[in-house]
């Protein structure tokens, strides 16, 4: 893959949207920019990259412009020499990079790893964001939490990490389990396997497990700021399959974020967007509409 431009293998009608480079502080970061009206950034987790909006953008880009970036060394995003691809380092591209495209009273869109990632950088750059969406994610260190130190320190273990950064296996386990309405296309799989398509390309996935123990410091400040978002309107979509978060996590954020509406979606895996993406889209628009956002039709 070569930094800044679109790999062939790309399929232009699965991922039907300009491809765009930008280089924040030595990394060429790559986002689509679909669409007009208010703005919605769409935050990804592991180990996937932009193309899990993909049809969520092809329905919302109408109503909204949508904005959906690669952390460095996923997707098509190149990191650059020395980049550790820890989520602190990931909110603070994401904060330069908001700041980079004037990105202003935006609503965040954010996914698994995505959502501690777009908090951070709401941390580094107040204001950012004046409303949230929020599906099957968390924010705050695990402090004990048996459930999450356990796979951090087995996943994040070296013999695991050395298997998943040498043979992919990030993708191949987690992609198809976080679907439970549909599988996913051979296709779709080859998009997310090309994007990691050697050892370094996989370092970023193989890393983030262990981080959710090894970043304490950056879960704690990332859960302060919940204190400074919690007037803001927020949308809480859930996969009810989710087999990773569970109902703890969204009662633990309906309480930190009392202006929420909470949609839970029947049969929804992990990656909602992608498993359920015309419901996922819909709860937007008719939240968005009530809050005046939007135009319902």
């Amino acid at each position: 893959m070569t930094a800044g431009e679109r790999p062939v293998w790309v399929d232009d009608e699965l991922f039907p949207f300009d491809s765009r480079f930008v280089e924040i502080d030595g990394n060429v970061v790559h986002y689509v920019d679909e669409g007009s009206g208010p703005t919605l950034l769409m935050l990804h987790g592991n180990p996937t990259w932009s193309f899990l909006w993909r049809d969520v953008i092809r329905i919302l880009r109408g109503n909204f412009r949508c904005v959906a970036l690669d952390y460095p060394g996923f997707g098509l995003s190149t990191a650059k020499p020395g980049y550790r691809f820890r989520p602190e380092e990931h909110a603070d591209v994401v904060a330069a990079f908001v700041e980079a495209l004037s990105i202003k009273s935006a609503t965040l869109v954010a996914q698994d790893w995505g959502g501690p990632i777009g908090l951070g950088a709401e941390r580094r750059h107040p204001g950012t964001f004046d409303r949230l969406v929020l599906a099957d994610t968390w924010a705050w260190p695990t402090n004990g939490d048996f459930y999450f130190e356990a796979f951090s320190r087995i996943a994040g273990s070296y013999p695991l990490r050395a298997l998943a950064h040498r043979f992919g296996l990030v993708v191949d386990l987690l992609v198809p389990a976080g679907h439970r309405r549909r599988a996913p296309t051979e296709a779709e799989m080859t998009h997310y396997r090309r994007a990691q398509d050697t050892p370094r390309r996989r370092r970023g996935s193989a890393i983030l497990p262990r981080c959710i123990t090894a970043s304490r410091e950056f879960f704690t400040a990332v859960e302060s700021t919940l204190g400074d978002v919690s007037d803001l309107p927020t949308l809480i979509l859930w996969g009810g399959a989710d087999r990773v978060f569970r109902d703890v996590e969204r009662r633990r954020l309906e309480a930190a974020l009392p202006h929420h509406r909470t949609v839970i979606v029947d049969g929804a895996g992990l990656y909602v967007a992608s498993d359920a993406p015309d419901e996922f889209a819909a709860a937007i628009v008719e939240w968005s509409a009530e809050l005046g956002r939007v135009d319902p039709c």
